[in-house]
Order: C-alpha cells, then sequence, then structure tokens
C-alpha cells in the first residue's frame, strides 16, 4: 500500500534530508529531558514546570541584558521595547506558579526524597537575573563553584554594572546632578538609595514632554519590579502551600527564606519619587 501524501494546503510531508520543526527546535533533546527519578506520576509536573521556567529566564536574561546595553548607548527606544517584552515573560512565569499549586502537600512529599538536595536555590540563571537587576550577593555565587563554566559568567556579571546602574548613570549623562559616588562605585555591591538619584526622577516626571524617553524607562522599569515582586510573592505562597514551613530541600529555611526576600527593593528611588509627586 503506498503512502498518502497529499494534504490541504500543499504541506511538506518528506523531510528526508531536510530541517524539519523538531530539527530547528531540538525537540529530541528537550522533549528528552524529563527523568522522573521516583516513579510518582506528579514528579513530571514538577520537572516540567521547572524545566519550562529556566527557559523562560534564559530569554528573560537574554532581554534584560540587552535592554542593559542599550541603555548605556543611551538608545532608550529599543530599551523599552525589551523591558516590555521582560513583563510580559515575567507574567508567564507567574501564571506558572498556579500550575505548580495543583500539587498537593501529599502528593510532592511521594517523591519529595527524590530530589536530594536539589533546590530552586540553586538556579544559576536566576542568580543572574538577580545580578543583572542588582540584586548582587557573592556568597549566591558560592553553589556554583565546583562548575568554572557558570561560575565565570556569574562573577562577571556580579563585577559589572546592572541594568539600573546604567540608568542612573545615563541621568548624569543627562546632565542631572547625581553625587558621583551614586553614578561610579563599586558595582558589587547592592546599591543603596541616594538622594540626587531620586530627585533626577522626580526631575523627569514633573517634566515628562522634555524628558519622555527617561519618563518611559522609568516606568518600565517599575514595571520590572512590580512583576519581579510579584513572582516573589507567588513562589513564597506555592511553597507555604505545598510543604508548609518544612526546610528546603536546599537546606534553606524555606517560606522563612522565601519571605524576607520578599523585602527586597531594587530601584528605591524610582519608589520614593512617587511621594514627591
Amino acid at each position: 500500500m503506498g503512502h498518502d501524501t497529499t494534504v490541504a494546503d500543499g504541506a511538506r510531508l518528506d523531510f528526508a534530508g531536510a530541517m524539519s520543526y523538531g530539527d530547528y527546535l531540538h525537540l529530541d533533546e528537550i522533549l528528552g529531558a524529563q527523568h522522573p527519578r521516583s516513579g510518582d506520576p506528579n514528579e513530571m509536573l514538577f520537572i516540567v514546570q521547572h524545566q519550562a521556567s529556566e527557559l523562560w529566564m534564559k530569554l528573560m536574561l537574554h532581554e534584560l541584558l540587552g535592554a542593559r546595553d542599550r541603555v548605556r548607548a543611551g538608545d532608550l527606544a529599543p530599551a523599552a521595547k525589551m523591558l516590555a517584552r521582560v513583563a510580559r515573560i515575567m507574567a508567564q512565569l507567574n501564571q506558572s506558579w498556579d500550575v505548580l499549586s495543583t500539587l498537593t502537600p501529599s502528593e510532592y512529599s511521594a517523591f519529595r526524597a527524590s530530589l536530594g538536595s536539589a533546590s530552586g536555590f540553586q538556579s544559576w540563571q536566576y542568580r543572574m537575573i538577580e545580578f543583572a537587576l542588582g540584586a548582587k550577593s557573592a556568597v549566591m555565587m558560592a553553589p556554583h563553584r565546583h562548575r568554572p563554566d557558570i561560575l565565570a559568567p556569574l562573577e562577571r556579571l556580579h563585577a559589572e554594572p546592572s541594568l539600573y546602574d546604567e540608568a542612573v548613570r545615563l541621568l548624569a549623562a543627562r546632565g542631572f546632578a547625581i553625587d558621583p559616588a551614586a553614578a561610579e562605585r563599586d558595582w558589587t555591591v547592592p546599591r543603596a538609595f541616594d538622594g540626587t538619584v531620586c530627585e533626577a526622577w522626580v526631575a523627569v516626571y514633573r517634566d515628562t514632554a522634555h524628558h519622555w524617553d527617561l519618563y518611559e524607562l522609568a516606568e518600565k522599569l517599575v514595571d520590572l519590579e512590580d512583576a519581579f515582586r510579584q513572582w516573589r510573592f507567588r513562589h513564597a505562597t506555592t511553597v507555604e502551600r505545598i510543604i508548609g514551613f518544612k526546610r528546603g530541600t536546599g537546606g534553606t529555611s524555606g517560606v522563612a527564606y522565601l519571605r524576607r526576600m520578599l523585602d527586597g527593593v531594587l530601584f528605591p528611588e524610582l519608589w520614593h519619587a512617587r511621594t514627591s509627586l
């Protein structure tokens, strides 16, 4: 019996020697990367959710670093476009917690031991995102000392200006009276609130017509931190829903640790500026 190769719209059916959809996306590798260790059917959800999140984080990091470079160059229109995309990626990441929250405590307990000491705390892409956003911490690189290929880009991002650092440097370059210690500093240290930076953002918001591209950048940064806070909150809430107040598999205090992370502020002057407007 011969093969019927006719199909509506003339779609190609023979891919011998040609690149197919699966070839382009390397689906053999991606769809073959799920290896449950427990035999429990709910472990697949846990693996896929985290793998999908890492893929979104890869794109998020790509866009964030692109936006940082554009801000450094003073080219804010493409930076704003990239940051708008990051906000949409964050929406996807936030929604993913809704899927994971269908995992009940009893279901998770059935395979939790199979994780060993593996934990989301060890996600190097998440650390790179934090570093790109200015949440610098040298100790967070420690879990990756055994992987020079991971440690090197982490150390590089840790030592470089963050997205917000570049925004502050741009304010200074545009003529705003920024304290030199706030514009050029030790990039490995988390940024502290600076009154001159806050005053500059207030001036931007008070004359949006004159500073439109800076105004747009400011709002994109606020959108980003808003979404990032929601991500952290949904993470903490989902973990509490599934494991309560047990310690995390990676040794952290679990929910208590995640709740402490909720207090971090990435772009303090942009939030303080609102009080003066």
